[in-house]
């Protein structure tokens, strides 16, 4: 369809203004009228001239993303993504109604974070034909590597013999410069010397040398990025993590973290993707300070959903020390998310549990004990660079069940008890919940995988035989088993109450620090759940007179089928223990 065909529709029309308006912010020096037509030719909305029927919020209560890996499960002789969909049919199929099927394209390093190819499918994983036989059955969601990709990529190889279009895709910068300022998760030099056929240059690499950052200065790479979107879309995918996005946009003499045209281009990106279908959802994956990671909802234009990255390491460190109150503090600080946006809430990932979201939440001791306690456990640290400063702990390798093997008094016999409380506890936050595949299965450290590729993240990235697991599953007396069945039991019973959807109403609730409780109102409010954990390893009494129990309802807790009669009485919970008192189920 030609320009002129593209903007004879009014709809068309005002989509091409409002992402004018969009890049007048971005690219002020450049013609944004073509510009914007450049996208949107780059999407293919001319097909979506009459628009899809909105929905203001693509997700409920049954909801559950499930990550992995494309080969996180494997099976001699058969392509991993086979092996995964099979597996995915026999125990997941009535549980998980989206997948996270990390980067599944050709790859040089980080397990697949670092792109040769954005638009073929790593053929050690399979083909596009498997992605869209997952994508027909669940929601399926992928990462837009989005700030850099592999220094062995075509692009790369373009920029260094000086072709066009990767010879301007990239950041060359003055060595000599003062980078102090720079923000970074990584303790690598920032630029990286290159022979071209100009001579020497310095690329610009915030993660690692063989993960060199996109130039979005040029506007052509932003096409580019809409290009990958429409392929994606047409496989079947229909969310996108926007990996590392927050260090998009450089600027010399700032942080080059959280920059104005950072956020503008995922602004332009949710104009896009919203007329091309309401049910796209963007999830940016900015693992920062609380606050600043709290900014890109915007004013529900940016991203649909935001990784609640400050639960996982308040959730650690509530379970090691059976205090609640830094957990508690922050969850009453939180906003409601928007009509429209959500939480995304997990607690483990491929990546390990970052620290940086609770600089401001919790205190240098505190973080130093989580970092020591689960070192004992066999983690392993990450750093980042503070320049002039020194190094940070930023972030901590393990698999999460053997992060729950004690406190920080040391290993306990509550493991499993502990591991499903803060499970239990995530299934109850307002948000989306997404749990990591060895999560659900229970996998312990690897430690023969970090040996054997010198990554600390591979601590919690196994590769399963599914010929060993699968027996694993089915025997009672494996930890496996007994882990799998009681989280999954816990799902489906979050998935029948509609005071769990994403966006019901939420309270905390002021009980003791060793109780963290909850009271969520589904949206109709004719069904709360008074959810509430006992973080500690000694039995906690819970006062029913200190919940906001109607006295003219029936109480009972969904995990046990217990009722409660008498509303002044006290129950005594466990180690460890979870209730979720409710007046109606579903």
């Amino acid at each position: 369809m030609s320009s002129d065909d593209l903007l004879a529709h009014s709809s068309l029309d005002n989509l091409h203004q409002q992402l004018v308006d969009h890049l007048q912010l971005i690219y002020p020096d450049t013609d944004q009228g073509t510009l914007a037509l450049q996208l949107m030719q780059a999407l293919g909305v001319e097909g979506r001239v009459d628009g899809v029927e909105a929905r203001a919020e693509p997700w409920d209560e049954t909801d559950l993303i499930v990550i992995t890996y494309g080969d996180s499960l494997k099976r001699e002789g058969e392509v991993p993504l086979h092996t995964l969909k099979r597996f995915l049919d026999r125990y997941l199929a009535k549980l998980a109604t989206g997948v996270h099927i990390l980067p599944f394209f050709p790859y040089s390093s980080d397990d697949g974070f670092s792109v040769i190819d954005y638009a073929r499918v790593n053929p050690n994983l399979g083909e596009w034909q498997d992605i869209q036989e997952i994508a027909a059955d669940s929601r399926l969601m992928a990462d837009l590597v989005i700030n850099h990709c592999s220094s062995r990529s075509r692009w790369f190889e373009q920029f260094k013999a000086g072709e066009a279009p990767g010879k301007d895709y990239f950041i060359s910068a003055d060595p000599n410069g003062d980078y102090h300022q720079v923000v970074r998760p990584r303790t690598s030099d920032l630029l990286r010397p290159v022979t071209t056929a100009e001579g020497e240059r310095h690329v610009w690499c915030t993660f690692s040398h063989d993960q060199v950052d996109l130039n979005f200065a040029n506007p052509q790479v932003l096409v580019e990025m809409v290009k990958i979107i429409a392929l994606y879309l047409s496989q079947g995918v229909t969310i996108f993590r926007l990996d590392a996005v927050a260090f998009l946009w450089k600027e010399l003499g700032t942080n080059c973290l959280n920059l104005p045209q950072t956020h503008e281009i995922i602004r332009l990106l949710r104009t896009l993707v919203n007329f091309y279908d309401p049910k796209i959802l963007l999830i940016t994956e900015t693992n920062i300070p609380n606050r600043e990671n709290l900014a890109y909802f915007g004013n529900g234009n940016e991203a649909h959903a935001i990784y609640n990255f400050s639960l996982p390491p308040l959730l650690l460190h509530t379970m090691l020390t059976g205090d609640c109150n830094a957990l508690k503090l922050w969850q009453m600080s939180m906003p409601p998310a928007q009509l429209g946006t959500t939480y995304l809430n997990f607690i483990a990932s491929h990546d390990g549990i970052g620290l940086r979201p609770v600089e401001g939440l919790l205190d240098d001791k505190q973080i130093a004990d989580i970092a020591t306690t689960m070192e004992s456990f066999g983690a392993r640290i990450s750093w980042r660079s503070l320049g002039y400063q020194g190094l940070r702990p930023y972030e901590i390798n393990i698999s999460l069940f053997d992060a729950m093997k004690g406190t920080l008094e040391g290993s306990d016999e509550f493991q499993q008890e502990r591991f499903l409380c803060i499970h239990a506890i995530m299934l109850a936050l307002e948000g989306l919940p997404a749990i990591y595949i060895h999560s659900l299965l229970a996998t312990k450290n690897d430690h023969a995988k970090v040996r054997n590729t010198g990554n600390n993240r591979s601590i919690n990235r196994h590769c399963w035989d599914v010929d060993e697991l699968e027996p694993l599953l089915e025997d009672a007396n494996s930890h496996h088993h007994q882990v799998f069945v009681r989280l999954t039991q816990l799902v489906r019973m979050r998935q029948q109450q509609a005071a769990f959807h994403p966006s019901a109403t939420q309270f905390v609730l002021h009980l003791r620090d060793e109780l963290f409780g909850l009271w969520r109102q589904s949206k109709l409010r004719d069904q709360s759940v008074f959810a509430v954990a006992n973080v500690t390893n000694q039995p906690q009494p819970l006062r029913l007179s200190s919940l906001n129990l109607i006295g003219t309802d029936t109480w009972w807790d969904l995990l046990s089928d217990e009722e409660y009669t008498d509303l002044h009485g006290e129950i005594e919970l466990a180690p460890y223990q979870v209730v979720w008192l409710t007046n109606k189920a579903r």
